[in-house]
């Protein structure tokens, strides 16, 4: 099962309070691992211009508030852009399949503050990972769907939308699901 450049989308039982109702851009997956950002929970506490001010990149506001989100709960301070792919950066940016990039170095936030960066960014703080087989365990075991990602719902759907759109999208009315797993 081949699950980069995919969606999971946490079902409604989903018993880590961290992931509920999240959905997660799956930025790579092989037989050993997978990493992804949840792309619909937005920090309120934290704002892009405060960010690039800490590294010390910022020379005035950047030209455009970008939300920064809560990646995951693996190394919340590291940064990730999840970017299309019309920014390629330096050899640190990694394609994503669906036409995506994800970029964790300094160059893109310095060229985001230019106005140079690429047109559609989703900046998170953090990522999900997880070790071999665990992922695939928590599909088997109803914890997640899995859907396309289409570019539109990551970066131009208000974040408190996603999760239920992202379920219609694969003809599933979140209202009529159920928290319980069960076997017929």
């Amino acid at each position: 099962m081949e699950l980069a450049g995919k969606l999971l989308i946490a079902m409604p039982g989903m018993g880590d309070m961290r992931f509920a109702r999240s959905v997660i851009l799956i930025c790579a997956h092989s037989p050993e691992s997978a990493m992804g950002l949840i792309v619909n929970r937005p920090s309120r506490e934290l704002r892009f211009s405060g960010v690039v001010e800490h590294l010390g990149i910022a020379e005035g506001d950047p030209p455009r508030e970008i939300r920064v989100h809560f990646g995951g709960p693996v190394e919340r301070g590291r940064g990730f852009v999840l970017h299309s792919d019309d920014w390629a950066g330096d050899d640190a940016s990694m394609e994503v399949p669906g036409g995506l990039r994800l970029t964790g170095t300094l160059d893109i936030l310095q060229a985001l503050v230019r106005g140079t960066g690429p047109e559609s960014v989703l900046f998170a703080l953090g990522y999900a990972g997880w070790g071999p087989g665990q992922l695939e365990g928590e599909i088997a075991r109803n914890d997640w769907l899995v859907a396309d990602a289409p570019p539109d719902l990551v970066f131009d759907v208000p974040d408190d939308e996603k999760w239920t759109r992202a379920m219609r999208a694969l003809g599933i009315d979140p209202l009529m699901l159920s928290p319980f797993a069960g076997r017929a």
